[in-house]
């Protein structure tokens, strides 16, 4: 009977503290995923964010996912309409992005709650400014080094590439490319349905190459056999008017214009779509070329969501995170 007594005591104590342990680290084996999105002001750009979520949770469904958004100037709008009573009665569904942090904040909330890996997937389109300064935010993190390994805050803290990849020697991102071509057939189909060419709008960046969306046209056009493919950018080459003056050499008189953005907000329902002058909707019109707005983001699209979904287990897989 006493001998019993001992092994029920040893077992009682391993399993104490193998999971209780230090308060503080009670889901050390667990795996977090930061979602990283630039983030939206734009209440339909819910159902973009929501989708990628739902989607990620579903694939992942053991591991705890939430959202940050890199832009400080949308994080600071969503602070004040935590007191915009008139908002939140018409937008409910807002209250989920009242508290959004940034991913320092977001990353230490989670080490705060015990998980110390922790996976970053950056929701946007191409290595750009964003994803650059995401990528020296989590190198500063782990630049960190404690005196004692053991009270080091993380175990991997690592980064996921972009939807068009970026240039490093594990992955081609000339393939990436191709997957996304292909996660955009619904697009040309609908487009072609319309008998129109097919106009993307991206975000592009004044600071980095935006070349990476030119190539992703090359492979549109040799992927469905069509020169009836464009992709523009509001900052940086290609710009609105070198994509319409493509158009217009065509001899093109119908397009769809479509957001090559993860969300369908500010962009894409004011410069692409909006009725002011400077937009891309009335600069189209003015040339005499007929417009079909189709106002959607890549986020509600499952096949789009998939490439983020397949890298997060690509930089899972890399560092010897295992996903459940």
């Amino acid at each position: 009977m006493r001998r019993v007594l001992e092994v029920v005591l040893v077992v009682l104590l391993v399993l104490v503290f193998s999971n209780v342990g230090f308060a503080g680290h009670a889901d050390k084996g667990k795996v977090a995923i930061v979602l990283a999105d630039f983030g939206t002001t734009y209440p339909t750009g819910f159902v973009d964010i929501l989708n990628i979520e739902k989607q990620v949770k579903k694939a992942f469904p053991h591991q705890k996912v939430v959202f940050a958004f890199t832009s400080n100037i949308i994080r600071h709008i969503w602070h004040k309409r935590r007191h915009d009573e008139g908002f939140l009665k018409k937008y409910p569904q807002a209250k989920e992005f009242l508290d959004i942090k940034g991913p320092l904040a977001t990353i230490a909330d989670l080490q705060d709650e015990g998980y110390k890996t922790i996976i970053v997937q950056p929701t946007h389109i191409y290595d750009g400014e964003e994803f650059h300064d995401l990528c020296s935010y989590v190198a500063g993190l782990n630049a960190i080094k404690t005196m004692k390994e053991k009270y080091m805050p993380f175990k991997k803290l690592v980064v996921g590439r972009p939807a068009l990849g970026r240039n490093v020697w594990r992955y081609d991102y000339h393939e990436d490319i191709k997957i996304a071509a292909k996660a955009l057939a619904d697009d040309v189909a609908f487009a072609k349905k319309q008998k129109a060419a097919l106009v993307y709008m991206g975000h592009g960046n004044e600071f980095f190459s935006t070349g990476a969306y030119a190539e992703l046209q090359k492979q549109l056009r040799k992927m469905y056999k069509t020169n009836k493919i464009f992709v523009g950018t509001v900052e940086g080459f290609p710009s609105l008017e070198d994509t319409l003056d493509s158009v217009k050499r065509e001899g093109i008189k119908r397009v769809v214009l479509k957001p090559l953005m993860v969300v369908a907000g500010d962009h894409a329902n004011n410069d692409m779509c909006g009725k002011d002058e400077d937009s891309w909707r009335s600069a189209f019109k003015k040339a005499g070329i007929d417009v079909i707005c189709n106002i959607h983001g890549l986020g509600e699209n499952n096949k789009w969501v998939n490439i983020y979904i397949q890298h997060i287990r690509d930089v899972a897989k890399d560092n010897n995170i295992e996903l459940k």
